[in-house]
């Protein structure tokens, strides 16, 4: 680890008092060596990894990380500080605190280098010397490896001879356990709580094998490990990949600090699970249910939900929509009342094929609501609340509840799903449950409320709020517009971007919208297209203000925002959030405005520019649009122009930098 850090970028006497401060102290250390490219902008990012959950541990020890664009290279920074800093450990203020920035694309060498430093901050001879070392140059060395008592890998081999080697404390075979290890960057929390689960399986007389997925991939468990493994521990707080290898077992699932701060407490669970004879095929543990953990609060459950059902449609949505409008296109909006193309169709003629088109997409645009609703209950309850989850959706469809009576349909199955996995059955009816007996009273239940209780007060919101939509005009149309570019331009592609591209999808996956609802697909597409374009503006006309990445970027949030990508803006928005979002809300609401006060409509759910022809009223469209991009790009340079210029941003213009390296991960398709 001795190219990671140096003299320089250790300091015995942090003077900062806040998790904030102390973060911008050591991170100027590594501006100062180079060692970052935009100071606020990594910054944003180490901040961001804070909000997802905080990042002290017991102990003492507070470990900011992130994985970065504006990174050259991994870098670790060491403070120590006298007085102690708040990171949010249970057990009070950390003394000792490591700053640990990687790459954007951090390499798996490098990265599993990282990792030795999480191991060894789970020894006390390690961190009590790092306490009283007094040479910064030593120090050093010492996290470097460069001493006897640092050797990560030295003491990860100890440890896992250790635990391959533990002596049953019966007399007979070991008890044996896998582990799983994840956290949302993959670098600092999946291997420390690797490293703790190791350590009291020792203690505790238990075999156990880790799979720490981390960001610089992993190495998959012996599929003999895991078949004669005794019981499953699951410490993630990002879902664990391949997750069906563990079915079958006794398992424990909880988030990743739990196996940092309890794992002799985990792993006593596991036992007392096998004793019982609880396996995962019974009672599936739902991935969005992890009480008591960090982040895991009912209103984020929800819109992690949410945003599973919403995930899992947009794909239908698009395909359906996208073929819809191309039947308009070759056949006329009359093409709605075509026979069936089972009955007739004519393989010379265009309106044939125009509705083969139409009828493919209608029958796409027949599954987004089931869809919506079985993968809310999916992501609740896990693959038992697909049945009921669709069933309540094909009601919601039935009934004419629409949007909102799939989202009822989805948090009703999933809820049912989880009460009933929560019932204790005897062992002989376990083996059923998932097939027979969960769908069965899940879908009784779930049809009786749609159709008998809650389904026609949902319809007739529905209907009511179509109705109210297709009244709307003046001022009032243009206030709607205004709302709905804000929610498309808030959080990029986030969860309110997401719920305003639902609302108008639904509007338009009828058989005959109205033309309200189709302008606001119309509106909610132009303002989703501006904060790349608006982004790629300013890089272009100002490039002076952006770092190295970001104009790369910038090439590439021309053709994201063309085609409807808002995700586009998200490297931005990501380093510097209070300019980018702010400017990009700007010009989200003045397109909206523009877009409904023009009248403008759109009968497809996607494609951008490329489906233009396709819209009614183009040019004044396309003028919104670029009144949006104009709006977003100024305010940007005007905010970004007034900010003081720093070191790091000389160093991001200096033309040896390597682009490449800095450029961040290519940005996510909608959905």
């Amino acid at each position: 680890m001795s190219k990671l850090i140096s003299a320089d970028l250790v300091d015995l006497d942090l003077s900062a008092t806040t998790k904030e401060a102390a973060a911008r102290a050591l991170a100027e250390r590594m501006a100062a060596a180079g060692r970052v490219t935009d100071l606020d902008g990594f910054l944003a990012d180490v901040a961001a990894r804070e909000e997802q959950m905080p990042t002290g541990l017991e102990g003492g020890i507070g470990i900011p990380h992130c994985r970065s664009a504006h990174v050259t290279e991994p870098t670790l920074a060491f403070g120590r500080s006298g007085g102690g800093i708040d990171f949010g450990a249970d057990d009070g203020p950390a003394d000792l605190i490591f700053l640990i920035a990687a790459p954007a694309g951090g390499d798996r060498d490098h990265l599993s280098i990282l990792s030795g430093l999480a191991r060894d901050l789970m020894n006390p001879e390690f961190t009590g010397a790092l306490r009283a070392e007094t040479d910064p140059a030593r120090a050093a060395a010492l996290l470097g490896g460069d001493e006897p008592e640092a050797n990560g890998a030295e003491a990860a081999a100890s440890d896992t001879a250790a635990s391959e080697t533990a002596s049953p404390d019966d007399g007979g075979e070991p008890f044996r356990i896998v582990a799983v290890t994840s956290c949302p960057t993959g670098i600092a929390h999946t291997y420390l709580a690797a490293e703790s689960l190791q350590r009291a399986a020792r203690e505790a007389g238990v075999e156990i094998a880790v799979e720490p997925q981390g960001s610089a991939g992993f190495d998959r468990l012996a599929p003999d490990v895991i078949a004669a493994a005794d019981a499953v521990i699951l410490a993630h707080d990002v879902e664990v990949r391949e997750k069906a290898r563990f079915g079958g077992k006794p398992t424990v699932d909880v988030g990743v600090k739990a196996a940092v701060n309890r794992p002799g407490e985990l792993i006593a669970q596991a036992r007392e699970k096998a004793a019982r004879g609880e396996v995962t095929a019974a009672v599936p543990t739902a991935p969005m249910d992890r009480h008591g953990e960090p982040g895991d609060h009912f209103g984020t459950r929800l819109r992690k939900w949410l945003m599973t059902g919403v995930s899992y449609m947009v794909p239908f949505v698009a395909a359906g929509g996208l073929l819809i409008a191309l039947a308009f296109a070759i056949g006329g909006y009359e093409i709605n009342q075509a026979p069936a193309v089972a009955d007739h169709f004519g393989w010379t003629e265009a309106d044939s094929w125009a509705a083969l088109l139409f009828q493919i997409g209608g029958t796409s645009f027949g599954f987004l609501v089931p869809v919506l609703a079985g993968y809310i209950a999916f992501g609740m309850a896990d693959r038992p609340g697909l049945v009921p989850g669709f069933v309540g959706g094909a009601i919601a469809v039935t009934i004419e509840a629409g949007f909102l009576g799939g989202l009822a349909a989805g948090l009703l199955a999933g809820a049912v799903v989880m009460a009933i996995q929560r019932v204790d059955v005897p062992p002989v009816l376990r083996g059923i449950m998932p097939v027979v007996v969960i769908p069965l009273i899940s879908s009784a239940v779930v049809g009786f409320l749609m159709f008998i209780v809650i389904g026609k007060p949902i319809a007739e919101a529905q209907s009511g709020l179509t109705d109210w939509l297709g009244e709307l005009s003046g001022t009032n149309a243009v206030l709607l517009g205004v709302l709905l570019g804000l929610m498309m331009c808030f959080d990029l592609g986030g969860p309110v971007n997401k719920v305003a591209y639902a609302f108008a999808t639904g509007g338009i996956a009828v058989a005959d919208p109205s033309r309200t609802a189709l302008e606001i697909m119309a509106t909610v597409m132009a303002a989703g297209m501006v904060p790349p374009l608006g982004m790629a503006l300013a890089t272009t006309v100002r490039g002076r203000l952006f770092t190295s990445a970001e104009k790369e970027n910038g090439k590439a949030a021309w053709v994201l925002g063309a085609s409807f990508i808002t995700e586009g803006a998200i490297p931005f928005a990501a380093a510097d959030p209070l300019r980018v979002i702010p400017s990009a809300m700007a010009g989200g609401a003045v397109t909206g405005a523009l877009t409904m006060a023009f009248g403008s409509t759109l009968r497809a759910p996607h494609g951008g520019i490329f489906v233009v022809p396709l819209i009614g009223s183009p040019i004044p469209y396309l003028i919104a649009i670029a009144a949006g991009t104009a709006v977003t790009a100024a305010l940007v340079v005007v905010l970004k122009g007034s900010r003081r210029p720093g070191p790091a941003a000389d160093a991001a213009a200096r033309p040896t930098e390597p682009a490449a390296a800095l450029a961040g991960p290519p940005a996510a398709t909608r959905g």
